[in-house]
């Protein structure tokens, strides 16, 4: 089979404090409904954009890159025969 990449921007996760736990399980039981089919093939969570010290001096900086609205929140990846069927998990 194919291995596909389904990314979530950082912003899919962006929920009121009060909902977390429920989406947290929901998210939960997805990723167990996919390695019981068998298709899970590892993913994860990235932190957050943040500033980040770049220079010796203590220098800080927003990054090496413009700044963008739109930044990988997190990942899964998918063993699954089609695109179609990796849409279908996505």
């Amino acid at each position: 089979m194919t291995r596909y990449l389904i990314s979530f921007d950082d912003g899919a996760m962006t929920f009121p404090e009060e909902e977390m736990p429920d989406v947290a399980k929901a998210a939960h039981e997805v990723v167990q409904e996919a390695k019981d089919a068998g298709v899970w093939v590892f993913g994860g969570g990235l932190e957050s954009q943040r500033a980040s010290v770049v220079a010796t001096d203590g220098t800080v900086t927003d990054g090496p890159y413009p700044e963008t609205k739109e930044v990988l929140g997190g990942f899964a990846v998918v063993d699954v025969p089609s695109r179609e069927e990796a849409l279908e998990w996505a």
